[in-house]
């Protein structure tokens, strides 16, 4: 009903799409066809979600684009389902500290400060750092994407758990479900071994976080996810498509 009250987006003019192209080499790996769906889930993206700097950030428009841009790289299979059950995405101009609670098993709440560079509410806002964004567009193929690591998160959350598992067709969640596990298991063994690994060990932290890790190798440095975890490479470009690397 809201996507109807707001109206059809507006096409992104195509020298404004140009400009990304050339700015975001994510986005200008594309083929003819993969390129024409992420204008149009980009365009979609800047008429339904609104876009806040804090912290004295300004964004010009060209920065907004590729912002979004980025944000819907995981959405070129998936489609504009994948914007659902949020509204916001608040960017920084760099890290940020946030108050975090954990409840042990004991009931007993920690609470402790951290500096992140993207985070993502279940059902909020998506929040990242443009200083972070930029160094990634910099660097495209060192294993690092915020923009579509967080966007991972939202997908994941879909289905209403936040469990490393997007919503997917009965047959093919099982085998992910196996799949991921299996990996993420053997990984989380190496890294508490002292094994080192090609893969960010922070993506032991949970198997959401193995998820959206993985993610960001799919589009930043797909050989290295196939060398390292080729199961999970595999599913990762079902859902996702065939990487583009930059």
């Amino acid at each position: 009903m809201l996507r109807r009250l707001r109206g059809r987006p507006a096409p992104i003019a195509a020298l404004a799409w140009q400009d990304v192209r050339r700015a975001v080499p994510w986005v200008g790996a594309l083929d003819e066809t993969r390129d024409a769906r992420l204008s149009e889930l980009t365009a979609r993206f800047l008429h339904e979600k609104t876009i806040t700097p804090v912290g004295g950030l300004r964004l010009d428009p060209d920065q907004r684009l590729q912002l979004a841009a980025m944000c819907c790289l995981p959405l070129l299979e998936f489609g504009a389902e994948g914007l659902r059950g949020w509204s916001q995405v608040i960017v920084y101009p760099d890290a940020f500290r946030v108050e975090q609670r954990h409840e042990d098993a004991a009931g007993v709440i920690h609470v402790t400060d951290a500096t992140l560079i993207g985070e993502s509410w279940e059902a909020g806002p998506l929040i990242l750092s443009w200083s972070d964004i930029q160094a990634e567009i910099a660097d495209p193929a060192a294993g690092f994407c915020v923009a579509v690591h967080e966007m991972a998160h939202k997908l994941d959350a879909l289905d209403g758990s936040m469990d490393g598992t997007p919503p997917l067709p009965r047959p093919w969640q099982r085998e992910w479900a196996r799949d991921f596990q299996q990996a993420y298991d053997a990984f989380c063994e190496a890294v508490d071994g002292g094994r080192e690994s090609a893969i960010d060990p922070y993506a032991s932290e949970s198997p959401e976080e193995f998820f959206a890790v993985a993610s960001e190798y799919h589009f930043s440095a797909p050989g290295l996810l196939q060398a390292e975890l080729p199961t999970v490479a595999a599913h990762l470009q079902r859902l996702y498509g065939p990487p583009s690397p930059p």
